[in-house]
């Protein structure tokens, strides 16, 4: 039996299991009860059935269960129950998501098997992350440290009919606190090993009655790196980040308000990351024999800086008209060293100097009337990103400097249309019409090896010189159709297309003339159940989907004319099946579990490789592991007066991933679990806390991501999760 044949039999007995929910939903629900109206799932009250979900997946409020499609909201509580500090440690909440820092300092996110490994500013993200509603062009920058969060939503599947660039595997949105009506403050501080040291503030509430309202949050974030440098006696991969977000929202009048926001952070670490050896290099250096000892001559930089602001109007018009404009510019600076020869010689050290600024402005109607919503909207995005890399190899007799210059302009009007056909059935519509352009200048120069560090342009050999520029159109809609079987239980099914665009490689050594790829484009099949069940006490979805890759764009590592070479291209045709399952049982007053599970079944339809060779049978998509799971549980008790026992346990298991598009079977990540545990004090109804966290307690060795290098310069590294990590946390907030 083939892969493919598994795909669609997996398809379809998850979808009998859909069915078979759908027939329990009506009995489950025979007895009904009014369920408490709240509009988010993290409140410090103690709740005898959960709390119904409100979310703005649709780019408006409404329940969680009214939305056709795969959504996970996470409240700020829940987030900070296992000591999480950064997006990536939402990883084992979501099914079917591999979200992680990468090896510069970029996030590597992928939804359903979609996303984008490459982190240099010519290849697009295949998820997008948003923050507040602002897309976030690059993947340096996007690794958002978790504070002042109010929810993060995960949107599975193609986003591309509500927001803007890049979603065509879906969308985290970071969702953080508004300004407060009525004075707010809150800090922490937090002890941990590896010397662990973050301490974080809020304030928030009126600066002028109700008219002007306010909040500033700051954050410094610190610890020492996971790994030890034999070469330099130091850590290696430490953190030293100062973050801060402010905001005003002025209530111009009763139906007119303006939100300006302002938000920064800066990482400047003493290290960058450095791999392990998995296989020797070059002969002379065998593998490492602890992923956590490390050598590196080479990682003594890896500065980040982002900074960002925006302004959001909203007009009430009318009870049923919502106006919104939303306009934001953002500037992010990178710069590093990065040892990849994971030894103490200088044999293949990249560094990497960026400079990138985006402006984005969008203008969106909100219209609700009955049985009638309607979003619209028009988006126009602009991006310069200049980066100067190169490879610093003097013992291999290879230096090169390079300069990319990219420019990216798009422009896209999209609407959403919902119409409530019965009081039970729905059907909604979308289309987006995008057209980006992309003018790019690449200049790349081989030097002598005697060269120092960071030669500069014009003073070696020139074998690229490219100036080129190119539009990409493409129209993408969706529609999906729901059914309520109750009040509080919704099934839908839906078809969308999902689009990223084309470029330049911008790596590519060939000479004078550009080196192009299409843009890659995803059919996405889609069908699921939700709702709520025992009286509320339950929260559960399924879904199952079948994903039709396209033109994917796909990087590998190669030799070309007995020199190092790095090739971006459409390589490949894809396709990805699989389910998911999410739920919540507030078991009792006490006691609260969690439940998610997914599963993947992806396979290449075509890979085209070296000399126009067809190798999808040798080859797995990366990043797709076949099982994802969580248990969890909550547990929260009186234990005095106006003190709270807060106990939370969780196990989550990923199966068998390839972290590379060559599917090394070196690198290959097998199947592993992970577990979690935390035990509080709340005080005074929750205004003092302690809590004692530790996140991967059985101290799990796992490969997060590697370099396959053995096709051009013969070895393979690999980078590693984190270790056993324990915190403690002293918090308060009035």
């Amino acid at each position: 039996m083939t892969n493919r044949r598994y795909a669609r039999n997996a398809f379809s007995m998850a979808s009998v299991s859909i069915m078979a929910l759908t027939a329990f939903a009506p009995n489950a629900l025979a007895q009904e009860a009014e369920a408490p109206s709240q509009s988010a799932v993290t409140d410090s009250e103690e709740v005898k059935t959960l709390n119904r979900v409100t979310v703005t997946a649709r780019r408006r409020e409404e329940s969680l269960k009214d939305v056709p499609g795969s959504v996970t909201a996470i409240g700020a509580d829940d987030i900070a129950q296992f000591g999480a500090t950064e997006i990536g440690d939402l990883q084992s909440s979501v099914p079917n998501i591999v979200l992680h820092e990468g090896d510069a300092q970029n996030t590597v996110a992928y939804i359903r098997g979609v996303g984008q490994l490459d982190s240099l500013a010519f290849a697009d993200p295949g998820v997008g992350i948003y923050l507040d509603d602002v897309y976030l062009g690059r993947a340096q920058g996007s690794f958002l440290d978790v504070f002042d969060v109010e929810r993060i939503e995960v949107l599975r599947g193609p986003q591309g009919t509500l927001y803007g660039r890049n979603t065509i595997g879906g969308a985290i949105k970071f969702v953080s606190r508004a300004p407060s009506e009525t004075p707010e403050f809150s800090a922490s501080a937090t002890l941990g090993n590896f010397n662990q040291k973050d301490v974080s503030l809020g304030v928030s509430g009126p600066i002028s009655g109700d008219k002007i309202l306010g909040k500033a949050a700051v954050a410094y974030l610190s610890r020492d790196g996971y790994s030890d440098n034999t070469i330099t006696g130091e850590d290696d991969g430490d953190r030293d980040t100062l973050a801060w977000r402010g905001s005003i929202l002025a209530n111009i009048t009763d139906n007119f308000r303006i939100q300006f926001s302002a938000d920064g952070s800066t990482d400047t670490p003493d290290a960058s990351r450095t791999p392990a050896r998995e296989t020797a290099v070059f002969g002379a250096f065998p593998p490492s024999e602890d992923p956590f000892t490390v050598e590196a001559d080479f990682n003594g930089l890896s500065d980040l800086s982002v900074r960002g602001v925006s302004a959001r109007a909203t007009w009430d018009v009318s009870d049923t008209l919502t106006l919104i404009s939303t306009t934001a510019y953002r500037e992010m600076e990178y710069d590093a060293n990065l040892d990849l020869d994971a030894t103490g010689s200088p044999l293949f050290g990249v560094f990497v100097f960026q400079d990138q600024n985006q402006f984005s402005q969008e203008l969106q109607a909100n219209y609700e009337d009955g049985p009638l919503s309607v979003v619209g909207g028009l988006y126009y995005f602009d991006e310069a990103d200049v980066t100067e890399s190169g490879i610093f190899g003097p013992d291999i007799a290879f230096v090169s400097n390079s300069i990319n210059d990219q420019t990216t302009t798009a422009l896209a009007v999209y609407g959403d249309l919902s119409y409530d056909i019965s009081d039970r059935l729905s059907v909604s519509v979308g289309v987006r019409l995008t057209e980006e352009e992309k003018d790019f200048k690449r200049v790349q120069e081989f030097f002598d090896a005697a060269t120092p560090l960071v030669p500069q342009i014009g003073q070696g050999a020139r074998v690229t010189d490219v100036d080129t520029s190119e539009t990409f159109s493409n129209t993408s809609p969706r529609i999906s159709v729901s059914y309520d079987f109750n009040d509080d239980v919704t099934g839908y099914a839906s078809i969308g297309r999902g689009f990223k665009s084309g470029g330049f490689d911008g790596r590519s050594n060939s000479g004078f003339e550009a080196q192009p790829f299409d843009a890659e484009t995803l059919t996405a099949y889609e069908a699921g159940i939700k709702g709520y069940f025992a009286d509320g006490a339950i929260f559960a979805s399924a879904a199952v989907f079948l994903n039709e890759y396209e033109d994917l764009q796909v990087s590998s590592f190669t030799e070309q004319n007995g020199a190092f070479a790095a090739i971006f291209t459409n390589a490949a045709e894809a396709q990805i099946a699989g389910f998911e399952i999410e739920g919540s049982w507030q078991a009792t007053e006490n006691l609260r579990f969690d439940l998610s599970g997914g599963y993947l079944d992806a396979e290449y339809d075509e890979f085209i490789g070296e000399n126009g060779a067809d190798v999808s049978d040798t080859l797995t998509p990366a990043n797709a592991p076949d099982w994802t799971g969580r248990l969890a549980a909550n547990y929260r008790r009186s234990v005095g007066q106006d003190t709270e026992l807060v106990v939370n346990a969780a196990a989550s298991y990923r199966g068998e991933v390839f972290p590379t598009v060559s599917s090394s079977e070196i690198l290959r990540q097998g199947g592993y679990t992970l577990y979690d545990a935390s035990i509080g004090l709340e005080f005074a109804n929750g205004k003092y806390a302690l809590l004692l966290a530790g996140r991967n307690l059985s101290d799990k060795e796992y490969r997060t991501q590697g370099f396959d290098l053995s096709d051009s310069l013969g070895y393979q590294l690999g980078y590693y999760g984190a270790p056993r990590t324990v915190s403690l946390t002293a918090s308060v907030r009035y």
